[in-house]
């Protein structure tokens, strides 16, 4: 490692986020990804210059991206979200992805190439952020958590399959054909963790689960390691493997052990989110180039920009088509999550800075905005939703009193 001290600060800021965000909960509610990032800022290179990120830290880093993305696909849940739902999400994300492009060649000057890279980025949606958001608040269950569950999921899968497509270096349409053997072959593998299972196989999860065999947890992790190679086999992105290999447990562990189902995910979440996960986000401060940022002219005056047009381009279109059974307060919360952004910002803008297509100072604009997006619009959100269940005691209330 370049930089031993880096994993012991690291892992010290990952410890230090949480009691931040509890100490700071008293008065109001700040998701710990934004301390996480924050310290990740605090002590890189740009300010304290205590942390500097490194061949290991990156690696860790990444495999704490593939598992943030891993466990927004097993939190997807097809029979809650189909139909109507579905169908409403999909076509949100594609008028982003239109909408995303026009504004893109327009701030580019008809430049295509880094249109494809900005417009991308402008429809994503960090569902990996936003789902323990959720849950942490309680959210996550019920109607709300299903529809923002849906716009998210695409908002994250759509990303990944464009740039698969138009950021891969091969002829579009090779690159479809490469995408739809992949999915094929994914498909196949649904079908088969639809397929029951051999009665051993429970067995051995069930027995295994408190013992140093922990079966399940390795087979979770053969899945999602088969996953990323088969997609980096592919020449697509890795994260597309990982969301797909997050479906897949899910369909296994329920057809397999539904009652156990729970503890094993609660494994897979300790080892994200107690080690992985936070060390993506705070490299991802650590490395941000606030130099770049601040140096001042372009780059400094695009950050509210992108800002506004990750609102605009993503969050306008979920929330003309936000279902119609929830409250207005509901859909401005939905919005504010939906053009929640960061993970695929960082993925794309790295694209399109080794393709040479983005500047650093426009590429560090854009992971600001993503980064203050994630710092303010689930916030919002989560004071929309507080005001919801507000009121809802107090529509009760009236109801009864008249009644009465």
């Amino acid at each position: 490692m370049e930089h031993p001290g880096t994993l012991i600060l690291i892992m010290a800021a990952a410890v230090l986020a949480p009691l931040l965000a509890h100490g700071l909960g008293r008065w109001v509610r700040v998701p710990v990804i934004i301390f996480e990032i924050v310290l990740g800022i605090l002590m890189g290179p740009d300010v304290l210059g205590w942390a500097r990120s490194g061949e290991i830290t990156d690696i860790l880093a990444n495999l704490g991206l593939s598992l943030l993305i891993f466990l927004a696909g097993y939190e997807i849940q097809f029979d809650a979200i189909r139909g109507d739902t579905l169908r409403r999400s999909v076509w949100a994300w594609v008028i982003s992805l239109v909408a995303g492009l026009v504004v893109a060649l327009a701030l580019t000057g008809l430049d295509f190439p880094k249109s494809v890279i900005i417009g991308t980025a402008l429809t994503s949606t960090a569902l990996g952020t936003v789902v323990p958001i959720l849950r942490d608040s309680g959210d996550l269950q019920g109607r709300f958590g299903t529809v923002t569950t849906a716009f998210g999921a695409v908002g994250e899968f759509g990303p990944i399959i464009a740039i698969s497509v138009l950021l891969s270096g091969r002829d579009p349409g090779l690159s479809t054909v490469i995408l739809a053997v992949f999915a094929a072959i994914t498909a196949g593998a649904v079908f088969w963790a639809l397929r029951p299972r051999p009665p051993w196989f429970t067995r051995v999860i069930q027995t295994t689960l408190h013992t140093s065999g922990q079966f399940a947890v390795r087979f979770v992790m053969l899945l999602l390691v088969s996953m990323l190679a088969l997609s980096q086999a592919f020449g697509l992105d890795v994260l597309l493997g990982a969301f797909a290999a997050g479906l897949l447990t899910r369909l296994v562990l329920q057809g397999t052990a539904p009652e156990v189902g729970r503890d094993v995910l609660s494994k897979i979440e300790g080892l994200g989110f107690g080690f992985l996960v936070p060390l993506f986000f705070i490299v991802t401060g650590i490395e941000f180039d606030l130099s770049s940022l601040l140096s001042g002219g372009r780059p400094l005056v695009l950050l509210p920009v992108f800002l506004v047009l990750f609102l605009l381009v993503r969050g306008l279109p979920t929330y003309a088509l936000a279902p119609r059974d929830l409250s207005p307060l509901s859909r401005r919360a939905l919005t504010l999550h939906s053009a929640t952004c960061l993970p695929l910002v960082v993925a794309i803008t790295t694209i399109g800075l080794a393709e040479e297509l983005l500047g650093r100072g426009e590429a560090a604009a854009m992971v600001g905005a993503a980064m203050v997006s994630v710092l303010v619009f689930p916030l919002l959100g989560l004071r929309l939703r507080g005001k919801e269940r507000e009121a809802v005691p107090a529509r009760t209330n009236v109801a009864g009193t008249e009644m009465w």
